[in-house]
């Protein structure tokens, strides 16, 4: 019977539990032993003090001179320290210090327990005597009225001398039992942990992933079909390990190259796993997922729809606006959501997929206000055309100065819808381009250009008799000055601006350009002090087709795309605008860019 490697190993199973239970025997016996010695203390502890109280029971309890030499005597003969207290806790009587130096002892708890049951009990070290004491309290009553405390105390030096006399003795029987068992286990070991090792080691290597790893062994006992089993689980598992690997990278790979944020949900809503487009939309990245919950992305509809997909095990489809933290850039994001029950490791989470629309949606509202915005400014010069055409008809060019004029007014529309037309092509244009990845641009110098478009500017100017002044114009130091843009375009910028100005301020009036350069930066200042635009109306200023005066843009050629093709330009080679403006005083559009590095 004892031949058989599993019996060997219940018998060191057993060995094992019969040293457990001398070891837990032992431990209750020096528990049981200590207890018992406490008990006695105590018990010897209550007897003395009740027989003191039957010995003071006729004593004035309240007149303290009679019981020091009483309480010495009894001190001596018991070996007992006694103590006498009112029942406001003030010590009367003390067998080893004076009364008058002691603490008021109403907050000892053993003298708490004493008021509350029939005697209290507690065990404290003592400094002065450098050993651990019992303390024993009752209470003393007289026809019914407490009158005091008696307390007696021993030295527990003798019975913890004695515990710790057994306590060795159980501690050495234990370590000769420990001893014994340990040989045997030992002895065991030689013929059941080896192979058990060796299992385990095989185990190792099978676990880090090499599922080709197979463990030999050339007994057919238990062990041996264990060993077998093992081996064709290992064979099996590696196939399916294999596969579902291949088809994670796969699945994985989709899913971090989707333009669609994904995110997995559980039933409390937590963020459970999610892909890179979702980490980078909504800031995931940071914390562990468990700690971000789909309520921060701040939609009850979709927490809800969440929750209903849940549990009707239904797939729904939401629209879902996403607004950015950055109260400063206020960009959203506008979505459709796709959420679905996910057949995967928990049937409660939910797979939701976000496709972003907001691309689409901000193109058909672009088109559909380009749209309304060029119908409206093409609508107006053809009703002025076909207007003067049809009186042209109906007057048979019976009075040609007439005629001269409706020409001339079909003409001038004729040539603003041609503008419109042209400037509508040329944003297409500057939309394309700003696409490209190879936009050539060249080094342009600042002050060459300004100088320019003033010269092209001038008769204009001369007939308005406006005084324009440049004051850098002479400044040599200012010549090498450059940004890098298209040259025809950069110059279209300072025209669009230098001609708003020529139009918006009245004969007779001041323009200036400013050029200021530092290493980070180059500004161009633009200022006149014509006829200025109201607060209102500045944010709107660089809109398509956005005019302050309509009746006075018309006057003067204007259809509310130039300032947008200036603003669209700027941005285009790296650079901002920004306009201050004063009703009736003035205007300031300030260009800024960075200045052209040949290095860069």
């Amino acid at each position: 019977m004892f031949h058989s490697r599993i019996t060997r190993r219940c018998l060191a199973s057993l060995l094992l539990a019969a040293l457990t239970a001398l070891t837990i025997t032992g431990l209750y016996l020096l528990h049981y032993f200590h207890a018992y010695t406490m008990k006695k203390e105590q018990d010897a502890l209550v007897l003395n003090a009740q027989i003191i109280e039957q010995m003071l029971a006729a004593q004035d309890f309240q007149d303290s001179h009679k019981f020091p030499p009483l309480l010495q005597q009894l001190s001596n003969n018991t070996g007992l320290r006694i103590t006498i207290l009112r029942v406001d806790g003030t010590v009367l009587a003390d067998t080893s210090e004076p009364a008058a130096t002691l603490d008021n002892h109403f907050q000892r708890p053993e003298v708490q327990q004493a008021f509350a049951h029939e005697y209290g009990t507690a065990i404290r070290y003592s400094a002065t005597l450098g050993e651990n004491r019992m303390y024993v309290a009752i209470p003393v009553y007289a026809e019914g009225r407490l009158m005091g405390i008696i307390r007696t105390s021993n030295s527990l030096a003798a019975a913890e001398a004695s515990y710790r006399t057994l306590e060795q003795a159980l501690i050495a029987a234990i370590f000769l039992s420990i001893a014994i068992a340990l040989l045997l286990a030992i002895w065991l070991a030689k013929r059941q942990v080896a192979p058990l090792r060796r299992l385990s080691h095989d185990a190792a290597i099978i676990a880090h992933g090499n599922y080709g790893h197979r463990i030999t062994w050339h007994s057919e006992d238990e062990f041996g079909q264990l060993i077998q089993t093992i081996n064709l689980l290992t064979e099996n598992l590696g196939r399916r390990i294999a596969g579902a690997r291949a088809e994670a990278e796969k699945l994985s790979l989709v899913l971090e190259q989707m333009d669609n944020a994904v995110m997995l949900i559980d039933q409390q809503g937590h963020i459970t796993d999610t892909n890179r487009k979702a980490q980078e939309l909504f800031g995931l990245g940071s914390q562990p997922l468990k700690c971000h919950s789909i309520h921060l992305l701040g939609s009850a509809g979709l927490s809800e729809t969440a929750q209903r997909v849940s549990r009707r095990q239904q797939p729904e489809t939401i629209t879902y606006v996403h607004r950015s933290g950055q109260q400063a850039t206020n960009a959203s994001h506008t979505f459709t959501i796709f959420l679905t029950p996910f057949p995967g490791r928990d049937a409660s989470e939910i797979l939701a997929v976000f496709h972003d629309i907001s691309l689409l949606q901000e193109i058909n509202e672009r088109q559909a206000e380009f749209i309304s915005n060029a119908a409206h400014e093409l609508s107006t010069p053809l009703t002025s055309i076909s207007g003067f055409a049809e009186t042209l008809l109906e007057d048979d060019c019976r009075q040609p100065e007439l005629t001269q004029h409706f020409a001339q007014v079909i003409y001038d529309q004729a040539q603003r819808m041609n503008r419109l037309i042209q400037d509508l092509l040329q944003l297409a244009r500057l939309e394309t381009l700003s696409q490209r990845q190879d936009l050539c641009l060249t080094p342009v110098p600042v002050q060459e250009a300004i100088c320019a478009v003033l010269s092209q500017l001038a008769p204009s100017f001369q007939e308005k008799k406006q005084t324009v002044l440049f004051p850098s114009a002479e400044d040599d130091s200012l010549k090498e000055l450059q940004v890098a843009a298209i040259p025809e375009l950069f110059r279209q910028i300072l025209r669009n601006l230098l001609e708003n100005a020529n139009k918006y301020t009245p004969a007779g009036g001041r323009i200036s350009i400013g050029l200021e350069a530092t290493p980070q930066r180059l500004a161009i200042r633009i200022t006149d002090n014509g006829i200025g635009i109201a607060p209102e109306h500045l944010p709107r200023i660089f809109d398509r087709f956005y005019r302050i005066d309509k009746a006075r843009a018309r006057s003067t050629g204007g259809n509310g795309i130039g300032l947008s093709l200036v603003h669209y330009l700027t941005e285009l080679f790296h650079g901002s605008i920004q306009a201050e403006s004063t009703l009736g005083q003035g205007t300031t559009f300030t260009l800024h860019f960075p200045p052209f590095n040949p290095q860069a």
